[in-house]
């Protein structure tokens, strides 16, 4: 799920900042440079016996091929931290491997409607040398899984995916890859969460089968001492990183796998889909509710084994340092560089120039942005009246705009039994006549991913009477989709009639969509730790839904007597 991560300190290698600062023309003020990355004493007293070797990660990069509009992030400037660190091992006779932990799909319209080719031809150009395949790679067809393939000069790995040839379940994807490095055997085992059999599409991995990632990790592990004997192995993961392996409604993650194992069986393991930067700190190692990027950050470590996450989007390169003397692998260094995070560095310098974007990279990637820019003229839809979205009407009432959104996004592969929209996400009117898919964009501007949250009905009870309370004019105020409810404004309390059509029951358990933004805490509603990222953005969503939808009425979603407000001075939400 997404966090609100405070501004702080960026830490860059030398020469990318030099450089930044030559661009920006803010030389003036000295700027410290990051500390190159030093042998240990350790590793020093063992000559030519110490090994040295850098994991270069992401995660989670849903499309984000080039930068945003405020010049965060992007594989440009990708580019330039990940050269500058393979110039600094390179420089000291280390090697490097770049992984990452999937989920390259669904995200970002430029990339969406071209299938991720600039996000995949991207990562060629970066250097990648392995992927494990997350459950956004199912968002499409297996036709354009294997295109997605062969357009990837590197390989897939899942050990846990398989689809039937010829009545047999066979693998779908390699499920590891042998490297050698420094004169060392290493494996890189693939593994994908099960529970993308029911978040996936169900269209598309209906004739797929997810295993247990613990179950194939250990036949793995007996394959590759029987027939290769690698000194280290790694795990290649995505499938979530959830504290002390308490992974609730999701399937289990990171930590139960390291815990399901011998201890020290698989060194570290790489991971994605939980979307979040993995930094613990104490004796025990508690994770980190709000990591600042001045922080250091210490990846977590169970039965043995490093776990390591890059948060999403390409907001940061992992940098785990590694050194193998006597027989043993030592974690030297770990880091998390950011890639034109938003920061606090002097108020001379602006973020997106601390980074400079490589032009190489740039010119190769442009075609695509410009392509992906003019589909967005495609006309997705007929609005037969006005859908109003004007700040003033959306943050004092219900209307069928919020409410579509709502529903809209409720719509995925497994659809949830209502949605909550916040008005503060609503940001202009969707005019009568042609719909464009800019104008979906205008709509919802922020790029908030689609959270899905699973309660019953005692717990969902005492959400709600936080939620549906929240005063009119407000940001907060919230739009409900296929919720039938009273609220009382004065004892703060719901009275649910039904939900998803069906009579309200306090036993049940019912899923619900939320914009992650309040899912974490955003406009003062109950963080959700439960929440699980579906990995969908919400523009993106409501894209795909009036573009399947076609004409569209407002009457058809004008269902704002389903929450009724007593106790107040409007009759049309909390307050006045």
């Amino acid at each position: 799920m997404n966090r609100s991560l405070r501004p702080s300190t960026l830490l860059l290698t030398g020469s990318a900042i030099a450089l930044a600062l030559a661009l920006s023309g803010c030389g003036k003020k000295k700027v410290e440079e990051a500390p190159k990355v030093t042998a240990s004493a350790a590793c020093i007293a063992a000559g030519d016996d110490c090994k040295r070797f850098t994991l270069l990660h992401t995660n989670d990069h849903h499309g984000r091929f080039w930068h945003s509009k405020r010049g965060e992030y992007g594989m440009a400037a990708r580019k330039t931290v990940i050269d500058e660190i393979r110039k600094e091992v390179a420089d000291y006779g280390g090697q490097v491997l770049l992984l990452s932990g999937g989920d390259i799909n669904t995200g970002v319209p430029e990339s969406d409607l071209q299938d991720a080719e600039p996000d995949f031809i991207g990562m060629n150009h970066l250097g990648y040398d392995a992927m494990a395949v997350g459950n956004h790679e199912f968002d499409n067809p297996t036709t354009v899984v294997d295109k997605q393939r062969d357009w990837s000069k590197f390989p897939w790995l899942s050990a846990n995916i398989y689809r039937q040839v010829d009545g047999e379940w066979q693998l779908y994807f390699e499920p590891y890859k042998l490297f050698e490095v420094q004169g060392l055997k290493l494996a890189v085992v693939g593994l994908t969460t099960e529970q993308t059999a029911e978040i996936g599409n169900p269209e598309y991995v209906q004739d797929l089968k997810f295993t247990s990632p613990q179950a194939e990790m250990k036949k793995v592990l007996a394959q590759l001492e029987e027939q290769h004997h690698p000194d280290l192995v790694f795990g290649l993961t995505h499938m979530g990183h959830y504290e002390n392996g308490d992974h609730g409604s999701n399937a289990p993650g990171d930590v139960a796998l390291a815990q399901s194992l011998e201890p020290g069986q698989v060194q570290a393991i790489i991971g994605g889909h939980s979307q979040l930067p993995v930094c613990m700190e104490g004796e025990t190692g508690e994770y980190v509710e709000d990591y600042g990027r001045d922080e250091a950050c210490k990846p977590d470590r169970k039965n043995g084994t490093w776990i390591m996450q890059a948060y999403e989007w390409g907001k940061y390169v992992g940098r785990a340092d590694f050194e193998y003397y006597g027989g043993e692998l030592h974690l030297a260094n770990y880091q998390l560089v950011p890639v034109n995070t938003e920061t606090k560095f002097g108020s001379m310098y602006p973020f997106q120039m601390l980074t400079p974007r490589d032009p190489e990279t740039l010119e190769l990637l442009r075609p695509y942005q410009n392509k992906g820019q003019l589909k967005l003229k495609e006309k997705i839809g007929v609005a037969e009246e006005d859908f109003i979205g004007k700040r003033r009407v959306v943050r004092y009432q219900a209307t069928p705009l919020g409410i579509m959104i709502a529903h809209a996004q409720t719509q995925l592969p497994v659809p949830a039994d209502f949605g909550i929209m916040n008005s503060g996400g609503i940001r202009t009117t969707i005019e009568k006549g042609p719909i464009r898919y800019r104008d979906v964009l205008k709509v919802q501007p922020f790029a908030n991913s689609v959270t899905v949250t699973e309660m019953n009905g005692t717990e969902l009870k005492k959400y709600l009477s936080k939620v549906a309370t929240k005063t009119r004019g407000s940001g907060g105020f919230p739009h409900f989709s296929g919720i039938k409810m009273t609220v009382d404004c004065v004892a703060k309390e719901v009275d649910i009639k039904s939900i998803g059509g069906r009579p309200f029951n306090l036993a049940d358990t019912y899923r619900f969509t939320l914009p992650s933004y309040n899912a974490s805490g955003g406009n003062k509603y109950p963080k959700l730790k439960q929440a699980r990222n579906t990995g969908f953005v919400d523009a993106d969503m409501l894209y795909q839904f009036i573009k399947e939808q076609g004409n569209l009425n407002p009457m058809d979603y004008n269902r704002a007597k389903d929450v009724k407000y007593t106790n107040s001075r409007s009759p049309y939400g909390c307050g006045g």
